[in-house]
């Protein structure tokens, strides 16, 4: 196998190495590395849903749940024009949104959690979504991804960091943490981040895990981490 492709095994030591190692992965001179490598790939990142307004973003998060954001991005249009409102969304029937969002896979949940927040929009917070974390995750279908995604985009309030499937992978590569669930490397992240950058930091490792840290086939050849980077899987 030519040397470019030659993929590096190496025991995972997340869990045996010794603190100041740790401290190493985490300290402010690497870091500062990776948030320079971010910027100068993504400036711009920004959430690749597409959306009018905090409702239709909601909406549109909840259907990325276990689907992909260009498949989402294809049914929304034309849901948004069916179903303007969080007041049409909290009346029509679960088993006609179902049809509607068929393709997004796990069609019946999400109907039902769309519904249910809608009402709860509706019924509690006067037709606004809210701004609140403590309010958001009271809606149905919503847990902290989704009113990170929401409050970080809609709102631009830095309430957290944003910890989908990419940024889930990215991270715990990069060992920035080695916890294993969502919520755990939420905090790890919220830890180590500048607060100023937690909105951003979500949306440019988003980006990072779908072009250069990809989870089959990482591009370590492109990423400008790569000397910085110490994944088991990694490929050089």
């Amino acid at each position: 196998m030519p040397a470019k492709h030659r993929k590096i095994s190496k025991p995972d030591r997340g869990k045996t190495k010794n603190r100041s190692r740790q401290q190493d992965y985490t300290s402010p001179a690497r870091l500062s590395k990776i948030f320079a490598a971010l910027d100068q790939l993504f400036p711009q990142a920004e959430c690749a849903l597409r959306h009018a307004n905090a409702f239709e973003l909601l909406v549109a998060t909840i259907l990325s749940a276990q689907c992909t954001d260009e498949r989402v991005n294809k049914v929304t249009p034309g849901l948004f024009e069916k179903y303007p409102t969080p007041q049409d969304f909290a009346a029509v029937r679960p088993e006609v949104l179902a049809e509607d969002i068929r393709s997004t896979g796990f069609y019946r949940n999400k109907a039902k959690s769309i519904i249910g927040a809608a009402k709860e929009i509706v019924g509690t917070f006067g037709g606004s979504v809210p701004q609140n974390m403590d309010q958001l995750l009271t809606l149905p279908g919503v847990a902290r991804k989704t009113a990170n995604v929401v409050l970080g985009t809609a709102y631009g309030i830095a309430a957290g960091v944003v910890v989908d499937t990419h940024v889930f992978r990215v991270t715990r590569r990069l060992k920035l943490s080695q916890q294993e669930s969502p919520e755990k490397i939420e905090q790890d992240l919220i830890k180590i981040i500048p607060q100023n950058r937690w909105i951003s930091f979500g949306h440019q490792v988003i980006w990072f895990g779908r072009k250069v840290c990809q989870a089959r086939k990482p591009r370590c050849t492109a990423c400008p981490i790569e000397k910085i980077c110490d994944a088991p899987d990694k490929i050089i």
